[in-house]
């Protein structure tokens, strides 16, 4: 005797294989926004090097080089932060999304488990009721232990999106003070 029938199991196969689709998927898209990222980034930094190049070699005076060191530096420095903040903005945005695949999974799971169990429960012979109960209060504590975590999943991208822009508030100006600093110098 089986508790599913047929068409219902094949069902349950398929949205499970549309959910592991939709999560190669989201992974995929995610990794092509990095890649094409990385090349814009990539085709900005040979450009800025060359045009940096030229520059540095139009400079006659040692102090001016310094000066030239020093403007060039914070563009660059932005543009680190930036790029930082765009992966950072991508693997988040991936993260959400698979995560609320996954979410989408997991309740489905839930109520086919529930409807099994319930499935049970009516076919279960007299005197069952114990174990059908502890079946329903075990059900019960896995979904908690799944909102749990995926809040505290969400409290800690949270948490990390916040460190994130707090060290590059720093970073831009701790940058800003050397620039200055460098600017002095070279007019020393």
């Amino acid at each position: 005797m089986s508790l599913l029938p047929p068409e219902q199991f094949a069902a349950i196969q398929k949205a499970s294989l549309d959910a592991l689709f939709g999560l190669t998927r989201t992974a995929f898209e995610g990794c092509q926004k990095l890649v094409e990222l990385n090349l814009q980034a990539t085709r900005s930094a040979l450009a800025g090097s060359q045009d940096h190049v030229l520059k540095a070699l139009s400079v006659r005076e040692p102090q001016d080089l310094a000066a030239l060191a020093a403007l060039l530096m914070q563009p660059t420095t932005g543009k680190i932060q930036s790029y930082g903040r765009q992966v950072f903005a991508i693997i988040t945005a991936t993260q959400t999304e698979m995560a609320k695949l996954a979410g989408a999974q997991v309740e489905t799971h839930q109520r086919q488990v529930q409807t099994l169990v319930d499935t049970v429960a009516q076919r279960a012979p007299a005197g069952s009721e114990a174990a059908v109960t502890a079946l329903k209060s075990a059900i019960t504590a896995t979904s908690t232990l799944y909102e749990t975590v995926q809040r505290t999943t969400q409290q800690a991208v949270d948490v990390a999106e916040s460190n994130f822009s707090l060290a590059s508030a720093a970073a831009s100006k701790a940058t800003q003070q050397a620039v200055e600093r460098a600017s002095r110098a070279a007019k020393k």
